[in-house]
């Protein structure tokens, strides 16, 4: 009797273990690619309008995937949408804002003291990457990481099992840790080379790739011959920077070598695959008079460009693709970038961190359904500080934004200005409809208290002690941009670093 159920035991334990390994059961949870391109805008892709950039790579994504037509960072530079995206947190939870401290920027001569900005995400926080290797994910990152990189820092001990970090050249670049490449080798093509082979090891397991790009980045540096191909097409608009069109080139070279490489192990079926950026284009900020801002390209018909809320800022490209999982289209459903977590935990059947409040939702519903399935919910934005465009202009003063429906309110904070556009009607923002619709505009207002409210979110103080700016150069103050040489003939330099 004893000896039969025993038998029976280990029987059902047998089954049990080859349900769970089964091919089955293994695609429910999928391998995850995330690929993050920097700088790039919401109009840079060829499936996104351009008519002189070439992205056939991310193209062929997008009509195999599910594009968003109306994804966005929370963020208007580079640090804030990543610490969102690693944590699922909006900024006032983080205390990531900006890159650096407040004096980066000289703020003397305004209104307001900005709030301290965290210059890395604070280590009680728990990262997508640890969610997913406490689930049983393989997990690499290479590439840019800028949420602190020393010591306890560092993405190896953030949940990333490998990890190469770099950023501030696209030549002779420097990694941590170190490790050796071939001369003259660029940024964009080593980072993919690593993560080709990352891919091919791990057929066995479940993993999570997060290849962050420093490119579309400045400096503005380019693979000769992909320069010489685009100065020799049309120009369109403000698309029409050979060496910024190279740079688009070489990420899309990078994930077309990813989805072939996925082709050739087996792979596809069973991996997710999301391309998206960490904020608007560099560019738009001649039509705001900021003249010396250094545009490189155009985010029309979307207003402004990096470093601003306007939608050119914080609307970027969001792309996913799971084959015979999310079925192919374009939807205008919002996603935004604290949801990532959410939504790759679910897809994992990893938990989620515990006493860490997550601002995101899953968005999984609305991957599986094409886009049919969607939670409706407002979306924020919060950035208390300055970010200057050289002498005497400013990209970004003190602001908040909500967007709620189709509304979208800004309150700047130096005078309480309030602005309201309807993104349907205009997604150009030229038209501020606050005093044509005072009820909308009280209402979208309270909404945004109410959340800086709910999130702890610091609003800048009054400056005491005011300089005046023949005193005070308004702009940037001293970080510099990259290490070592750079290659002339291939470079240009924006003003707009970050």
């Amino acid at each position: 009797m004893l000896r039969t159920a025993l038998f029976n035991i280990l029987l059902n334990l047998t089954a049990i273990c080859t349900l769970i390994l089964t091919p089955a059961a293994a695609a429910d949870r999928p391998n995850i690619i995330f690929i993050l391109a920097d700088d790039l805008g919401w109009t840079d892709l060829g499936c996104q309008g351009s008519q002189y950039y070439q992205t056939p790579a991310i193209d062929r994504l997008a009509a195999q995937g599910l594009r968003f037509t109306q994804g966005y960072t929370c963020g208007p530079n580079c640090q804030p949408t990543r610490a969102a995206l690693m944590s699922g947190q909006y900024g006032p939870r983080t205390g990531v804002y900006t890159v650096g401290g407040i004096d980066r920027f000289n703020w003397q001569t305004r209104p307001l003291k900005p709030v301290e900005n965290v210059v890395a995400l604070p280590l009680q926080l728990r990262t997508v990457a640890n969610v997913l290797q406490d689930a049983g994910y393989d997990t690499a990152m290479f590439g840019k990481w800028h949420l602190g990189q020393h010591g306890d820092h560092h993405p190896a001990k953030r949940g990333f099992a490998e990890a190469l970090v770099t950023m501030g050249q696209h030549w002779n670049f420097k990694l941590d840790p170190p490790v050796d490449y071939p001369p003259d080798q660029y940024l964009a093509d080593f980072q993919t080379d690593r993560a080709v082979e990352f891919i091919g090891r791990r057929r066995d397991r479940p993993f999570f790739l997060y290849l962050p790009h420093f490119g579309v980045h400045s400096p503005h540096e380019a693979k000769p011959e992909l320069i010489e191909r685009f100065k020799s097409l049309k120009t369109v608009g403000g698309h029409n920077n050979p060496i910024y069109a190279a740079m688009i080139a070489s990420v899309d070279e990078s994930v077309g070598r990813i989805l072939t490489a996925l082709d050739q192990q087996g792979l596809a079926e069973n991996t997710l695959v999301i391309f998206s950026s960490d904020n608007g284009g560099v560019g738009g900020y001649v039509r705001e008079g900021t003249k010396s801002s250094g545009d490189i390209t155009d985010n029309a018909p979307l207003r402004s460009g990096k470093g601003c809320l306007y939608e050119g800022g914080v609307r970027v490209p969001w792309i996913a693709r799971w084959p015979g999982r999310i079925p192919p289209g374009v939807t205008e459903t919002p996603i935004i970038s604290v949801d990532l977590l959410p939504t790759l935990a679910e897809l994992a059947q990893a938990k989620l961190p515990e006493n860490q409040p997550l601002d995101g939702v899953s968005q999984v519903a609305c991957l599986t359904s094409g886009g049919t399935q969607s939670q409706s919910r407002d979306l924020f934005w919060h950035f208390p500080g300055y970010l200057g465009a050289g002498p005497g202009q400013w990209r970004t003063l003190p602001a908040g934004a909500v967007r709620s429906g189709n509304w979208k309110l800004l309150e700047f904070f130096e005078d309480q200005r309030l602005e309201l556009y309807d993104l349907t009607k205009d997604p150009s923002q030229t038209n501020n409809v606050a005093a044509a619709f005072p009820a909308e505009t009280k209402a979208l207002h309270q909404k945004l208290i109410a959340w800086r409210t709910q999130v702890s979110a610091r609003l800048p103080e009054p400056n005491p002690n005011i300089q005046p700016a023949e005193a005070t150069e308004p702009g940037k103050a001293g970080k510099k941009n990259g290490q070592g040489k750079s290659k002339a003939r291939t470079r240009t330099q924006a003003a707009t670093d970050e």
